[in-house]
Parts: C-alpha cells; sequence; structure tokens
C-alpha cells in the first residue's frame, strides 16, 4: 500500500511539475518588463571603441543597439562613474584605484585598450575621448534606451547611489541591475524589490538545483532577467585558469538548455548570453538557444546579422 501511495504521489508530482513547466502561467503571473532587447552593446561595444566611453555608446546607438550594458564603480568624492575595472591599470596604465581618486583626477584612458573577449584584437580611439564618464551623464544623454548596469563590487553606498539616480531620471523601466555576487543581487532587492534584478550566481546554482527535481515550475523567482556566459565564446579567451573552464562547461552541460529558457522566457523573464562576437555563435544563439538577445563588442557586426535574419 505504502508502495502504491509513493508511486501515486511520484507520479502526480512528475506530471504537474512537466505540465507547469510549459505552461508556468497556470500559477506564476508573468512579469512585465516593458522593453525586450535582441542587441545589447557590451560595455557600449568594446571591439569597436574605446569601452564604457560616451563615443562607445553614442555609435551603438547610431548603429541599431537597443541597449547598452555597462560598468560602475564609485569614486572617493562619491561620484558614480562607469568603468569594468577599479583598478585602472589595464585602461589608462596608472597603478591606482577608481576608489582612492575623486572624479576630476581620474587620469584618461589609453589610446588602445585589448577586446577582452577577442582574441588580440585592439580598441583604438578615434577622436578625443578618452574619458571616464559619470552614469548621471549616461542617463542624461540617453534617456529612452534600456541599460544593463554592472555595480562590479560589493558596495552599499554604490548600489543606493545607483537606485538613486535611476530614480531621479524616471528609468526604472529602462534598466536591468545585477552581477554574479549574491550580495550585490540582495542588495539592490532590499533597496527597491521592483527593480528589473539580474540573477546572481548563487541563485543560477539554485535554478539548475531546482529545475533538474522539477520544483522549478513551482517556485516563485524575484529576477527578470538571466543573463549567462555563451561558453564556446568565453573559452576561446587564453588566460582562463582550468577551474574556470571546467565551470564553463559545467554550465554549457547543466543551464545552457533551451527548455531551460523557455519556461523562463514564458513567465516574462528574459534571457541574454554573453559575450557574443561571431556570427556562428549569433545563430546558435538566436536559432538554437533562442534567447532574447546577445551582449556583443561589435554592434555593427550584430547589426548587420539580424538584418539578415530579419529577411530569411
Amino acid at each position: 500500500m505504502l508502495k502504491l501511495g509513493l508511486a501515486v504521489f511520484t507520479g502526480g508530482y512528475l506530471s504537474a511539475s512537466l505540465i507547469l513547466l510549459h505552461n508556468p502561467c497556470l500559477v506564476h503571473k508573468k512579469k512585465k518588463v516593458l522593453f525586450s532587447c535582441q542587441h545589447i552593446s557590451h560595455r557600449g561595444g568594446a571591439g569597436e571603441n574605446l569601452e564604457n566611453t560616451l563615443t562607445a555608446f553614442r555609435h551603438a546607438i547610431e548603429v541599431g543597439t537597443q541597449m547598452l550594458e555597462l560598468d560602475v564603480h564609485l569614486t572617493a568624492d562619491g561620484q558614480v562613474v562607469v568603468s569594468h575595472d577599479n583598478n585602472l591599470k589595464r585602461l589608462t596604465g596608472v597603478d591606482a584605484n577608481i576608489s582612492d581618486l575623486n572624479f576630476n583626477d581620474l587620469p584618461p584612458l589609453l589610446h588602445q585598450i585589448p577586446v577582452t573577449f577577442s582574441h588580440h584584437d585592439v580598441s583604438i580611439c578615434n577622436n578625443n575621448d578618452r574619458f571616464i564618464p559619470l552614469l548621471r551623464t549616461v542617463f542624461k544623454e540617453f534617456p529612452n534606451i534600456p541599460i544593463n548596469i554592472d555595480p562590479k563590487i560589493y558596495n552599499k553606498d554604490l548600489i543606493e547611489k545607483v537606485i538613486a539616480l535611476v530614480e531621479e531620471f524616471e528609468r526604472k523601466n529602462l534598466v536591468a541591475i545585477g552581477n554574479a555576487s549574491k550580495k550585490v543581487a540582495n542588495c539592490v532587492y532590499n533597496q527597491d524589490p521592483n527593480i528589473h534584478l539580474v540573477f546572481s550566481k548563487e541563485r543560477c546554482l539554485t535554478l539548475i538545483v531546482l529545475f533538474y527535481i522539477g520544483l522549478l515550475p513551482f517556485v516563485p523567482l524575484k529576477e527578470c532577467f538571466l543573463e549567462l556566459p555563451y561558453p564556446p565564446s568565453i573559452l576561446k579567451r587564453a588566460d582562463l585558469s582550468l577551474t574556470e573552464r571546467i565551470l564553463l562547461k559545467i554550465t554549457d552541460w547543466l543551464l545552457i538548455r533551451p527548455v531551460i529558457f523557455q519556461h523562463l522566457q514564458k513567465r516574462g523573464i528574459q534571457v541574454y548570453l554573453w559575450v557574443v562576437n561571431d556570427e556562428k555563435d549569433f545563430d546558435d544563439c538566436f536559432n538554437q538557444l533562442k534567447v532574447d538577445g546577445v551582449m556583443t563588442d561589435y554592434p555593427t557586426k550584430l547589426t548587420t546579422y539580424l538584418k539578415k535574419l530579419k529577411n530569411i
């Protein structure tokens, strides 16, 4: 009798899980995000202009990007600036930290900066824009463009000031905020649970566990965006450690799955992959994995691909 009851329970559980996996809106209200972006420019398009500069952002928008992805840090005098690195050695040649300098003392960017996710490629400055901009300036210049904001370190003051700027410029519906850190994600959510939140690394692990034990369709999710590294692209980097390579392959095997993506998309959660720079990889992301969007260092190349895709 016990075995029969267990079998009935297991069968019912698996059936309900499968039904809700494909029809999650039977139990979850679909999230409402006012923008959906196929074309996202990573650091503003780091392969075509110096990364995270106003020139890069302007160019990306001119060639058709739908979203800017950028990173932020806090200066010693409390200014939110747009930069991937806190230490400025790679970007400026000066071995100093943004967090130790006032905004007006930040050194100019180098004339040439290697493109992190493109082997041997270098971005060259074609004008005089070698300045690290304020997030405020970016918001002011591009009021209607969705922006994906990555606070690079856990700093409560930084996150508070980012959210204050989002509120000041009335763009709560035009941002996604978060990074791999659970502490950053929790701080953002605690500051404002209505901000469009990105899955942290820890929450991605939770997502994997929930999916493979069949509980994912039953569990509420606070995030609006799943942003994952695209393993075939990232694995091309020569500077990856063995541990990083193993983790990427595990991610590829466990999480880069259309069935997971489709479930999340039906719940209104958008799926983005980064950093995707080749046409073959664009094709895999959109036609095989069916993601909502990709982040690229080459916005012109992605625009050309999407135009071609539209005409097929």
